[in-house]
């Protein structure tokens, strides 16, 4: 199969190719920049020029593929709200290029994003409130094409890790090194879900495959890492205190971090494993933070 990559170049989309590439499938990688388009050329990638703020440059990648998993977001968090509206953007122009084809559409989103009283399973729909409601919105527009001739389908993330970035979890870590000491919110019994990156790859790749049209997969390896633990290894690792904050203290704590640092999420991927024979076999987010490669201070 022939699969047009969106966020090719970056973390988990390296390897998502590296995944897609072993088991005999070839990649199509967007590229906005000579920088991008040159690592992909080095890793053996075809190389589609374009760019999330520019729609129509993605769906021509999209209808030039049997498929197409959609790894782009923009991460910069002090404009998070416009960077949903591009993403929205852009899975609008792919899907219509797609309709009629039958052929796979893989979203990316993002666990955190479901709002629940409990453990969320892939049967949850998007939220109905709040910043889940906004990338919910978009969850919504694939189950839409997925009764209009396109194999779409929802990839959820978790804290998605590896020894040298830990999603969120990244900031987390800038933040201790900046504070001086590593934080969890009250008693830090809040949880948050992981997986390791290359158990991330082998889930896309396996939605991609045999996924069902209007599908969530939960790409969650531990379903539920408590914070206390994670602010425990990330004092381990940096040899900082750890200390616990109140709620209100969050905020100023954490920057934007902190509408999520006491954010309980606990993420099941039961049926996830079960209808795509997935199981993940990766470090655990806390044996990845504790063996970190760190940049110099």
């Amino acid at each position: 199969m022939r699969v047009f990559l969106t966020g090719a170049s970056g973390f988990i989309g390296s390897a998502v190719i590296e995944e897609l590439k072993a088991a005999g499938h070839e990649v199509l990688g967007l590229a906005r920049n000579d920088a991008n388009a040159a690592k992909l050329e080095a890793a053996g990638v075809a190389v589609h020029r374009g760019d999330l703020a520019e729609p129509e440059t993605l769906a021509a990648g999209a209808a030039a593929c049997d498929g197409a998993i959609h790894c782009a977001f923009i991460h910069d968090f002090s404009q998070y709200v416009e960077n949903i509206a591009i993403d929205r953007r852009a899975v609008e122009a792919m899907l219509p290029a797609m309709e009629g084809s039958g052929k796979p559409f893989i979203l990316t989103s993002g666990t955190l994003m479901a709002e629940a009283e409990r453990e969320v399973t892939e049967e949850d729909g998007a939220a109905k409130d709040g910043l889940g409601a906004m990338r919910g919105a978009t969850e919504l527009l694939v189950e839409d094409y997925a009764q209009r001739g396109v194999r779409a389908m929802i990839v959820r993330l978790p804290q998605v890790h590896d020894t040298k970035k830990q999603g969120l979890v990244t900031l987390a870590i800038q933040v201790a090194r900046e504070k001086g000491v590593s934080a969890y919110v009250g008693d830090g019994a809040n949880r948050w879900a992981a997986a390791h990156v290359s158990d991330v790859a082998r889930c896309y790749r396996l939605a991609l495959e045999k996924g069902q049209a209007g599908a969530r997969y939960h790409a969650v390896g531990e379903a539920g890492v408590p914070m206390r633990d994670v602010a425990e290894a990330i004092g381990r690792r940096l040899d900082l205190p750890v200390v616990s904050i109140t709620p209100e203290e969050a905020p100023g704590h954490f920057g934007f971090l902190g509408m999520f640092a006491s954010r309980d999420a606990p993420t099941s991927s039961r049926l996830t494993r079960e209808r795509l024979g997935w199981t993940p076999t990766g470090a655990s987010l806390v044996e990845d933070i504790e063996n970190l490669e760190l940049d110099p201070a």
